[in-house]
């Protein structure tokens, strides 16, 4: 389910695929922007081809975050026909830029209110960003329960987080800690955390895939910011038996809540072909896959969960939650002032 002010410059031949994908093809094509996270299985694109006729091209663009300023600098010649995976965390500046057109997919009438906010842009997953621990790193050790714990010396050099800047949820993170601390105590926080050890990298993939001691490559710190649906990939479904819990727990006393969005980018070649793969985005195929490929949770209320989802990806009961109207007049500001506590 991430997001940054840096600029993605795409690679040469992406772009050629944006821009040429439909010569030499009858069949009309729908290109798609994404974040790098992105991913749902063929067979449920060509689905949606074998029922429109219409083929899916994908354009990953960075992190959440550098995907949504990629598609801020070329607005006016826009690399694609709709975005994918602008979340609560930057929703508000993409929205500010101008880069989606009107549309209100009739599917919506299947996903909670809660979730609709705007008419230039879809709900489609949400989930909520925490930190995760690797329970074998801890063995009869206590993990962390609360953001306070994070900054004591029995942590010291374990969390690594990514950059607010860059990430989506390294900004959600950030955001979590504002809710928690306030005004006058977030920046006081983030010191205490700097003096601990804490790492920052650029984004989610290198934070949980190279240094969590819970990712994929084992790396050396056993405390991540990731996702409260973390937990499940960490679950070889055909285990007999399952395992009682995952290798990594969540802190739910950590997390904050993000929905990710598609839309339909202004001035888009194919706006016709964008809106039906948005509607396609509600339905319970592209739905019913997003838990086991993206471990995110859909907004389609009548879409069960796998079994995996059921037994190990816990939700907080009250996630932490700012205000939209606040991200927005605050964001930069907040940022600016992270980079000169941590980084600089």
């Amino acid at each position: 389910m991430t997001r940054r002010l840096a600029v993605v410059v795409l690679l040469s031949s992406t772009l050629l695929l944006a821009v040429s994908c439909d010569d030499g093809d009858d069949a009309p094509t729908v290109t798609l922007v994404t974040h790098d996270s992105f991913f749902v299985p063929d067979d449920v694109f060509e689905a949606f081809t074998a029922d429109t006729g219409i083929e899916v091209d994908l354009v990953p663009a960075g992190d959440a975050g550098s995907a949504v300023n990629q598609a801020i600098l070329t607005k006016d010649d826009p690399i694609g026909d709709a975005f994918f995976g602008v979340d609560t965390t930057f929703l508000t500046r993409a929205l500010d830029e101008g880069i989606f057109a009107e549309y209100r997919s009739p599917a919506l009438s299947e996903v909670d209110d809660e979730f609709v906010v705007d008419p230039r842009v879809t709900p489609v997953d949400y989930g909520d960003v925490c930190v995760n621990y690797d329970r074998a790193a801890f063995g009869d050790v206590p993990p962390p329960e609360t953001l306070p714990d994070l900054a004591e010396p029995e942590y010291a050099d374990q969390l690594v987080v990514s950059n607010p800047a860059t990430s989506s949820p390294g900004l959600a993170f950030l955001l979590a800690t504002i809710a928690e601390f306030g005004e006058e105590g977030w920046a006081d926080y983030w010191e205490a955390l700097r003096d601990n050890g804490v790492l920052v990298v650029s984004g989610w993939e290198q934070s949980y895939n190279e240094e969590f001691s819970g990712g994929p490559n084992a790396g050396p710190r056993p405390l991540v910011v990731s996702y409260a649906s973390s937990p499940p990939a960490t679950v070889d479904p055909d285990a007999d038996p399952l395992p009682d819990v995952a290798a990594i727990g969540t802190m739910l006393e950590s997390c904050f809540r993000q929905v990710e969005y598609v839309g339909v980018l202004e001035g888009a070649a194919h706006p016709e072909e964008a809106r039906e793969l948005v509607d396609f985005m509600l339905t319970p195929t592209f739905q019913e896959a997003l838990p086991l490929s993206m471990y995110v949770f859909p907004v389609r209320a009548s879409t069960p969960l796998p079994e995996l989802f059921e037994r190990y990806a816990e939700l907080p009961e009250a996630p932490y939650s700012l205000p939209p109207e606040l991200i927005t007049a605050e964001r930069e500001r907040w940022i600016e002032e992270w980079t000169d506590i941590v980084v600089r």
